[in-house]
């Protein structure tokens, strides 16, 4: 005859090994209870409402929440594996938002929450590292069965730790609809040479390998007469037949140039040298209007349009800078009439850079508000290692969805999966200096940098975050398709961000179009 001890310890072992099962429940109740971690108070072995499994010693309440006077910690002077769980029944079956704020010092082999036996998939969180702020996630899930378990796990080694509070489980549903890449590289790089290949070893076409991922939209840069004549209106029309063709929804990003825009230069192009200002706001209408309204003659009409790229200090220097903002916003404005004169449905976007800087944010879209300026939703570029914490940027992200009442959504991001280059030009993020601490620069941390930058967007409040841009997936390192259109042996400097490896093989961190 087995110990009951021994039997019960057989039916718990899988559970702390990071399988989908729950242990079993020590209560059980229809609603979420000490979701603030308060009952018990500090030091309290086991928190009021909950359940341990494991290295039990290693989970403990301690003063310091996020809200109220304590938090859960998972936290130990050797290597653990410890589960905090919470059993709930008597739900009604639909969707649930679990939503908890949590910080994380990194380094574990696991930390991460769960949604588990709620009849379906096991539904996972990782905790984002963040060691100063905390940061907002959110765990979706559909129960089906009536109940569902909620799992806090940890398989640390010695003085790792995470942080966790104030969670709450309503009704309620969740995702984001745009898992997107910028690939305004890839006619240039084929036509180059460049190869691209499934994580077999398969050659193919590189928008049909993302999509086979999960990519559902793609965001093309629109040069007015680059002088390698690429990303211009006859390349962009090309590519917008094959994105529409995927079954891919199509961002067209405007840059009112030549050459590349950005919060250090807004050039105007070289045919609108020269030009009044009244002139301008004809150029920047007539140029929309015709790109977009070729696009839908040919049946691939824009589902987003941006006016302008990483427009901090405006666009059309000097004419359009924001020491001028009447002016900004007269260009602004032409650009909206030109979308919205080809499809009304097309959906008009701000974008700009330092997508950690609230005050900048804030500044700008005061200024664009107090001017008049018309848009439909926010874009912001966030590069990790640049534009501030992770935290930093879910607050100037949730800021700028609640305060101007506007979805938001990630235009740009990339992150390392290597530091050496391929090609003879220095990358940009080169050394482990420049690197997000928690992130490494591999497959591993590229992959789990943007699931939790999906993560912030999809936590956005209000169901206003639309999802993610990944910036250049397929610019890899091939002769002649370098960052200066005008050099034809510059190289690139991204090749070590791209989604595509040095195999030219989709890499395994593509599957962050998955997320939810």
């Amino acid at each position: 005859m087995l110990h009951p001890r021994r039997t019960l310890r057989a039916l718990l072992l899988p559970l702390a090994a990071g399988l989908a099962l729950t242990a079993l429940p020590a209560q059980a109740a229809s609603t979420l209870t000490n979701g603030g971690f308060e009952a018990g108070g500090s030091g309290a072995a086991t928190p009021g409402g909950w359940s341990e499994y494991g290295d039990t010693g290693a989970s403990f309440t301690e003063s310091g929440g996020h809200t109220g006077g304590y938090r859960l910690s998972h936290w130990a002077s050797t290597a653990y594996k410890v589960e905090t769980y919470q059993y709930l029944s008597g739900l009604a079956n639909g969707g649930y938002r679990l939503t908890a704020w949590v910080r994380s010092g990194g380094g574990q082999k696991s930390a991460y929450i769960a949604l588990r036996n709620c009849g379906g998939a096991e539904q996972r969180t990782d905790l984002p590292v963040s060691a100063s702020g905390w940061i907002r996630i959110v765990v979706p899930v559909r129960v089906t069965g009536n109940q569902c378990t909620i799992s806090i796990n940890s398989d640390a080694g010695a003085g790792n730790w995470i942080n966790v509070d104030d969670l709450t489980f309503t009704p309620g549903t969740s995702g984001t609809s745009i898992k997107g890449a910028d690939v305004s590289s890839l006619p240039k790089s084929e036509a180059k040479g460049g190869v691209y290949r499934d994580s077999s070893g398969t050659a193919g076409d590189a928008l049909a390998i993302l999509k086979s991922s999960g990519m559902n939209y793609a965001r093309l840069k629109v040069w007015v007469n680059p002088a390698d004549g690429y990303n211009d209106k006859a390349r962009v029309l090309a590519m917008a037949k094959r994105v529409k063709a995927q079954g891919m929804k199509l961002l067209v990003d405007f840059h009112y140039s030549d050459f590349w825009a950005d919060p250090g230069r807004q050039d105007k192009p070289a045919a609108w040298s020269g030009h009044s200002y009244g002139q301008l706001r004809t150029d920047v209408y007539n140029h929309t209007y015709d790109v977009l309204n070729s696009l839908k003659a040919q049946g691939t009409t824009a589902d987003m349009v941006q006016i302008g790229n990483e427009i901090n200090g405006g666009m059309l220097w000097n004419e359009g800078s924001t020491s001028n903002w009447p002016q900004l916003a007269g260009l602004l404005g032409s650009g909206y009439d030109a979308v919205k004169a080809v499809d009304s449905s097309t959906t008009v976007a701000l974008h700009l850079a330092k997508g950690g800087d609230l005050e900048g944010t804030r500044w700008w879209f005061d200024n664009a508000r107090a001017a008049g300026v018309r848009f439909d939703a926010i874009g912001l570029s966030y590069y990790g290692y640049w534009h501030g914490t992770l935290a930093d940027f879910q607050t100037t992200l949730d800021d700028a969805a609640s305060r101007y009442g506007k979805p938001v959504f990630v235009a740009e991001t990339a992150y390392p999966f290597r530091l050496d280059s391929e090609d003879s030009h220095e990358n940009i993020i080169d050394t482990g200096g420049e690197l997000v601490s928690g992130y490494p620069a591999s497959v591993a941390g590229q992959t789990r940098w943007m699931n939790d930058v999906a993560s912030i967007v999809e936590a956005v409040p209000g169901g206003r975050g639309l999802g993610v841009f990944y910036w250049e997936a397929t610019w890899t390192a091939v002769g002649g398709n370098g960052w200066d259109p005008t050099d034809a042996a510059s190289g690139n400097a991204w090749e070590n961000q791209a989604l595509f490896g040095y195999d030219d093989r989709a890499l395994p961190s593509t599957s962050w179009f998955r997320h939810r």
